[in-house]
Formats: C-alpha cells, sequence, structure tokens
C-alpha cells in the first residue's frame, strides 16, 4: 500500500500488478524473472531498476517532492521511524493481522502466537503514542514519507486485533493522514480505476 498511496498523491503515473501470495505467485517462473528474490512487493523504475522493500520505495519515489524532508536532521529523523517501523512495529503488526484477517481459518491454530505478535507491538504502539501527543503528523515540518511508511501497517492494527482504541494519539494521527490530499484508503488498492493516477 505505502509506495501505492505516495504514487496516487504525488500524482505519478504507474502501473500496478497485483501478486496474489496466498496462491504463491511470487514464486512463479513468472515473477521469479521480474524479482529473482521472490517477494513483495516490488517496483521497477522508469529506468528499468528493481527496488524491494516499500521504505526505500518510498524514499525513491519521494525524491524533489514536498513529501520528502529537505532538512537534513529531519531526513535522519524519518529514517529513525522508518527503521522503527520495520524492527518495532511491521514484524508483529503483520502476522497477527494476516492469520487474524487475511487468513483467518488459521487463527485458532495460531492463537497462541497471534497473542506473542500483539503483546510485542504495544511497547512500539505505546512508544509512537506517546510521541504523537503533542504533533499532528511525525515531523513537525508535516506530513512526509514517514508518515505513509508508519501508516502502512499502524491503520490496520485492529485487523490484527490491536485495538485502535487503545492509542488515542495515534488513531487522531490516522485520521490526520486519512485528511491528506489525493489520499486513497488501501479498499482502492488494485481497483480498475485506481491502477494510475
Amino acid at each position: 500500500m505505502k509506495p501505492w498511496l505516495l504514487m496516487h498523491q504525488r500524482q505519478l503515473e504507474f502501473e500496478l500488478t497485483l501478486i496474489d501470495v496466498l496462491k504463491g505467485e511470487q514464486k512463479s517462473p513468472e515473477y521469479l524473472k521480474v524479482n529473482p528474490l521472490g517477494v513483495v512487493p516490488y517496483m521497477i523504475t522508469p529506468e528499468g531498476v528493481g527496488i524491494g522493500e516499500s521504505n526505500a520505495m518510498l524514499w525513491y519515489l519521494a525524491h524533489g517532492s514536498p513529501l520528502m524532508p529537505n532538512d537534513r536532521t529531519e531526513q535522519a529523523e524519518a529514517l529513525q521511524w522508518m527503521f522503527f517501523e520495520q524492527s518495532k512495529l511491521e514484524p508483529y503488526i503483520s502476522p497477527a493481522r494476516f492469520f487474524t484477517t487475511i487468513l483467518p481459518q488459521e487463527k485458532d491454530a495460531r492463537a497462541e502466537d497471534i497473542a506473542k505478535w500483539q503483546s510485542q507491538a504495544e511497547p512500539g504502539l505505546h512508544r509512537l503514542d506517546a510521541y504523537l501527543s503533542d504533533r499532528d503528523f511525525i515531523l513537525k515540518s508535516g506530513y512526509s514519507i514517514v508518515d505513509i511508511a508508519l501508516y502502512g501497517y499502524v491503520h490496520v492494527m485492529d485487523e490484527a486485533g490491536i485495538s485502535r482504541l487503545d492509542y488515542p494519539e495515534i488513531s487522531r494521527w490516522i485520521d490526520n493522514v486519512a485528511q491528506t490530499d489525493r489520499y486513497h484508503p488501501l479498499s482502492e488498492l488494485g481497483q480498475p480505476s485506481q491502477q494510475a493516477a
């Protein structure tokens, strides 16, 4: 979702190809020709360079736009929070959501794991909630790629069985992100009318 949202907000032209990981399409010979690592998401730049990892895609796509912080210190802060998202939030929210919402038939069998992931997400979510107590967006300069990076999994925490109501500042921030110009919700990802902006 993250690079897709940024491309919409920057009004960049793009072509979206959906890969069904539940069917193993990321390991198909056709996809492995595109990305030999067999993982998603993956982006091919206009120059023909392949970029994996959604936050790296954000950094590439935001270059030269207001979504990329100009200040060197804010760029370091952005990277700090993007690393935080990948180490303290995504590893726990993602699998809990996967087995709770995307593959619910496995929910009971993975109940112990889900509870552990939910618990492991709490320190990071509490830290983010406290940090947002006196700001509308992550950086003082305003909405940026770091908000998109964090938003990706944090805004679907309810689908991981983690109540948004327990994190009022995060909840307010989620609403702020959803009010930004040219915002598109996750529910529109892959809709035919939304594949190019």
